[in-house]
């Protein structure tokens, strides 16, 4: 019994090491993520964000208003056709890094600030499942930007905050 509860101790600290891991490697792509936004460089912020992610998730939330319109069949039917070429056209439009400059400001990350180091930010990343993480404004508060390790790097893969934490300017 008490090899098994040592066992079991052993099991649960290495578990938390891998999410802690997972954690501070993020950190960093989430820095150069930031840095990117800051500086509007569209090469550094295309590396970090899965576009055609974000656009499937798009494309998921335009399919669910559009099958829950208080409209007709048909009306409901061409919403669903047309999500996909919206996302498309939408995903242009919003992935860049000056229109993320809303949702980083919302975190705190504004202009007139120094960015932090790759340590605070793996103290703010929170495990999100399925080796993901994500960040949260609040400790207990919902994951808003939720990043996945894709060929070697920490991508933008989720966006779940309000639209109007981006700035279309």
């Amino acid at each position: 019994m008490r090899k098994l509860t040592i066992a079991a101790i052993a099991l649960s600290l290495l578990v938390g090491a891998c999410t802690t891991v997972n954690r501070v490697d993020a950190a960093g792509d989430v820095h150069a993520l930031l840095i990117a936004i800051r500086d509007d460089d569209q090469a550094s912020f295309d590396a970090r964000v899965d576009k055609e992610a974000l656009k499937r998730q798009l494309e998921s939330q335009l399919i669910n208003r559009a099958r829950g319109a208080n409209t007709n069949d048909s009306m409901r039917a061409l919403g669903v056709f047309l999500a996909g070429p919206a996302a498309d056209l939408a995903g242009e439009a919003l992935l860049r890094p000056r229109v993320f400059r809303t949702a980083a400001a919302y975190y705190g990350y504004t202009p007139d600030k120094p960015i932090p180091g790759r340590m605070a930010i793996a103290g703010a990343l929170q495990p999100a499942g399925g080796g993901r993480v994500c960040a949260k404004r609040a400790k207990d508060g919902p994951c808003l930007l939720t990043f996945a390790l894709e060929d070697g790097v920490w991508r933008l893969v989720s966006f779940d905050g309000d639209p109007a934490m981006l700035g279309l300017r």
